[in-house]
């Protein structure tokens, strides 16, 4: 619900895990970059997305992610799938400076048993963090999604009015 209600308008999203978050982002922002290491589902998200989304199969080790993408900053990057250490690592480098990096199942070590690397790389960056708690549709076990973020987050910059929800 909190991205829900911000706009992305004129607003670059990369993907790192492809699949119904591309369709979500891609009806929402100006464009949408994904990344996808799973043949078969990267050929099924393929001929499903919307004409601003590009989905790329890529190795999970990210090789060859830099040549895709160059220097494009993005306003959002999502990090779900593919080697996440790693896909952590390009997040600071292709961010916009008032952009936020969103890890979904934060919870996760992503490193040898009880490091937190990517927590520790963000850190280390000057990155502030607020944690989301909560179950995914057809999960029984409760996740953790965390937003990174500087100072001047678009998303929290505070300019939408909170919306009347209908649920």
């Amino acid at each position: 619900d909190f991205l829900k209600y911000n706009k992305y308008t004129g607003r670059a999203v990369l993907e790192f895990g492809a699949g119904q978050s591309t369709h979500w982002w891609a009806h929402r922002a100006a464009q949408v970059v994904s990344f996808e290491a799973d043949r078969a589902w990267y050929e099924e998200v393929r001929r499903s997305i919307p004409s601003n989304a590009t989905v790329y199969h890529i190795a999970d080790n990210l090789s060859g992610f830099d040549e895709l993408v160059h220097d494009q900053s993005f306003d959002v990057v999502i990090v779900d799938g593919l080697d996440r250490v790693v896909a952590a690592e390009k997040a600071l480098r292709h961010l916009k400076s008032d952009g936020c990096i969103i890890v979904d199942n934060s919870e996760g070590h992503w490193g040898p048993p009880g490091t937190y690397p990517i927590m520790d790389l963000f850190r280390k960056n000057g990155y502030r963090r607020i944690d989301f708690y909560g179950h995914a549709p057809g999960v029984l076990l409760s996740h953790c999604t965390s937003l990174f973020f500087r100072d001047d987050c678009f998303l929290l910059a505070g300019i939408e009015n909170p919306v009347r929800s209908n649920n």
